[in-house]
């Protein structure tokens, strides 16, 4: 049975206060924005499928906040679709969320399939071929290398200012003396560039 405005309107958990589903509703609500589902019939019929599984998982851990619940299950959900939908279910949670997520960015598909999002049954068929086309692709397996630190060469440029300043370290007055002139040097150019 396809859900529908009504039996959103008809949603009546056993469990858990009414603040709480709300705020769950809110929740899953801005997780599917973020995901760019605009289309408020789409939005409608997902937070039902969400509510309704998330609901009957609280009538079985009443502890756990129903937020909570409803975000793992659209997690799971999102998990579930983007495994058929790539053809590969046996990948682990961080995996197929991030391949899921990049191929249904890539692809637009939100915007150009808004009703194909999380359905499992009206796929259009040119939907699920870019979102297979739009996988990420690993690159070449790491490999272990060994690097031999070599002394730096900054020529002969860098060798005679370093005899410089060691050779101005040695006599502190020719050091003041030359600080002095930088000094009023760059005073004297401040002040004629400012005439």
């Amino acid at each position: 049975m396809e859900p529908s405005l009504e039996s959103l309107n008809t949603f009546r958990p056993r469990t858990g206060t009414a603040d709480q589903w709300n705020e769950a509703f809110i929740r899953v609500e801005d997780y599917l924005r973020a995901h760019r589902v605009h289309n408020r019939l789409q939005q409608i019929t997902i937070l039902q499928r969400v509510l309704a599984r998330a609901a009957l998982r609280h009538e079985r851990e009443t502890t756990l906040n129903p937020t909570t619940l409803a975000a793992e299950e659209i997690d799971h959900m999102m998990d579930e679709w983007f495994g058929e939908l790539l053809g590969d279910k046996a990948l682990p949670h961080e995996r197929i969320a991030v391949e899921g997520r990049v191929a249904l960015l890539l692809t637009d598909g939100v915007e150009r399939w808004p009703y194909a999002f999380l359905d499992d049954r009206h796929v259009p068929p040119e939907f699920a071929q870019e979102m297979q086309r739009r996988t990420i692709q690993a690159g070449p397996d790491m490999t272990v290398t060994s690097m031999v630190p070599r002394p730096i060469e900054l020529g002969a440029l860098t060798e005679v200012a370093g005899q410089t300043f060691e050779q101005i370290e040695k006599w502190p007055i020719l050091r003041v003396t030359l600080l002095w002139a930088v000094f009023l040097s760059v005073l004297a150019l401040v002040f004629y560039a400012t005439r």
